[in-house]
């Protein structure tokens, strides 16, 4: 899981039937310097190109999400289906310790 802000949303005209009832937010991942900084810096734009995630949690902007990426994202759906990435949870509290070693 990956952890990143929502900057944006997309609209959708149409959307095949199974995507319906969620929406898709604008997410820019995370960079090392954001996990040091922790929640309570101001959330900025990572260095990672930004990407579109599946959201049926009810994320929204400015929100910082746990995302999964690749065939992890399709695996809720009970058939195949046109997803890359999904929002798995809403972050509350993050406390990051990175080894010094």
């Amino acid at each position: 899981m990956k952890l990143g802000t929502v900057i944006g949303r997309v609209t959708l005209a149409k959307t095949v039937k199974t995507l319906e009832g969620g929406r898709f937010l604008v997410v820019s991942p995370f960079s090392r310097e954001q996990f040091t900084a922790g929640l309570e810096a101001p959330r900025g734009m990572g260095t990672d190109p930004s990407l579109v995630v599946y959201d049926a949690i009810g994320g929204g902007v400015g929100d910082v999400i746990g995302y999964e990426e690749g065939r992890e994202a399709a695996q809720p759906f009970d058939g195949p289906t046109p997803v890359d990435a999904i929002n798995a949870a809403l972050v509350d509290e993050m406390f990051f310790n990175p080894w010094k070693g």
